[in-house]
């Protein structure tokens, strides 16, 4: 049996979304049935229409709803059970045993495969199959999605707020939280201002940084930046003649800080973060970027034994990790809520829109008009 429902398709990597018809099918033993209460939109989601997937294809990666179905192996989830939704794992790899799913040996098939985690497409048009994408496809009414997808939350918790946390908000706050774990004596500059840097600054407040420098472009949002923790900014736009972004960080940290992490993918600002750095101190890049023409490796990476690092899915294992950051949000100690706009599910494309153009930080589209 199929589920007819709408859905966001993306018809060419240039094109518009478009809300159209299609089939869905039903859960097998380790699968559920998902009904899509609000999604968010992620650069992933913009990252996906270029990597060469066949068309159609609907992305979301970022789903959060309620069951509706189960199939018979699912294990601790019930019909009616409230769940985030995360990134797509193989479950039996060394990476996924040992308790590190974000580096599931399988990640890029599963992820950006265009299917399930068994290998197959859960949605059709006309009888012809249509990508997936992160094994849920969450721009759509429903999503049938395999169990370890899933995270259950409390059924009092708005899903449109924590829908996000599968994957963008999850990336950067555990490469705070999880993958650098910074202390209170620590100084640490967020590069870029957008969903993932303003998470960070939120992640760093949380662990008690002594010093947070938000890095940006945008007077408007790096003033948000403040309110959500940055104790210090520094606009690119605005810096006196001839001085670098790295050279403002290391006057306002009083010689450079024991962290960065950039989230622009941008290799001027990656090679900043790197040289805003103390002696000794780490820099984590969060998205991919093309080669770094003026890395010294003896002069900027030895001499000043700096660790340059990737991260990914923030080190999380959402099992784990999104209940803390949902927690966190509870207590308002993770206000997210402050950067994330709404959307209706027929203005995908607006959102999108508005988004690239960096007018809104967060967009989350809600279905069946529940925004």
């Amino acid at each position: 049996m199929v589920k007819k429902m709408r859905a966001a398709v993306t018809r060419r990597p240039d094109a518009a979304y478009s809300i159209e018809e299609v089939d869905l099918a039903e859960p097998k033993e380790d699968e559920v049935l998902v009904k899509i209460v609000a999604s968010g939109l992620c650069h992933t989601d913009e990252f996906g229409k270029q990597i060469g997937l066949p068309m159609p294809l609907v992305l979301g990666h970022e789903g959060a709803g309620i069951i509706e179905k189960k199939g018979e192996n699912v294990e601790g989830f019930e019909v009616g059970d409230h769940v985030v939704f995360s990134f797509a794992t193989c479950g039996h790899c060394r990476s996924c045993i040992s308790g590190m799913p974000a580096y599931c040996e399988n990640f890029n098939r599963i992820n950006f495969g265009g299917t399930g985690v068994d290998g197959a497409t859960k949605l059709f048009q006309n009888g012809k199959g249509l990508s997936m994408f992160f094994g849920q496809s969450s721009f759509a009414q429903y999503s049938t999605v395999n169990a370890r997808n899933i995270v259950k939350v409390d059924k009092d918790v708005d899903l449109s707020i924590v829908a996000p946390f599968g994957c963008g908000i999850q990336t950067e706050t555990g490469a705070v939280l999880n993958a650098i774990k910074p202390n209170i004596e620590d100084s640490i500059a967020i590069f870029g201002c957008g969903a993932v840097g303003m998470s960070a600054i939120m992640a760093a407040k949380v662990a008690g940084c002594r010093q947070i420098v938000s890095v940006g472009g945008n007077a408007k949002s790096l003033e948000l930046a403040k309110e959500l923790g940055a104790t210090d900014t520094v606009n690119r736009k605005e810096l006196a003649e001839g001085v670098t972004i790295a050279e403002a960080v290391q006057e306002i940290s009083g010689g450079g800080v024991n962290y960065a992490i950039d989230t622009s993918g941008n290799g001027n600002m990656i090679m900043n973060a790197i040289k805003s750095t103390a002696y000794h101190g780490t820099i984590v890049v969060l998205s991919p970027t093309g080669v770094l023409e003026n890395l010294d490796v003896g002069a900027d990476i030895l001499m000043m034994t700096r660790t340059l690092k990737a991260c990914y899915e923030g080190d999380s294992n959402p099992q784990i990790f999104i209940p803390r950051l949902v927690q966190l949000y509870r207590e308002g100690k993770f206000p997210v809520d402050r950067i994330i706009a709404k959307y209706n599910f027929e203005d995908i494309e607006q959102a999108r829109i508005d988004s690239g153009k960096g007018r809104v930080i967060k967009a989350v589209v809600v279905m069946d008009g529940q925004r």
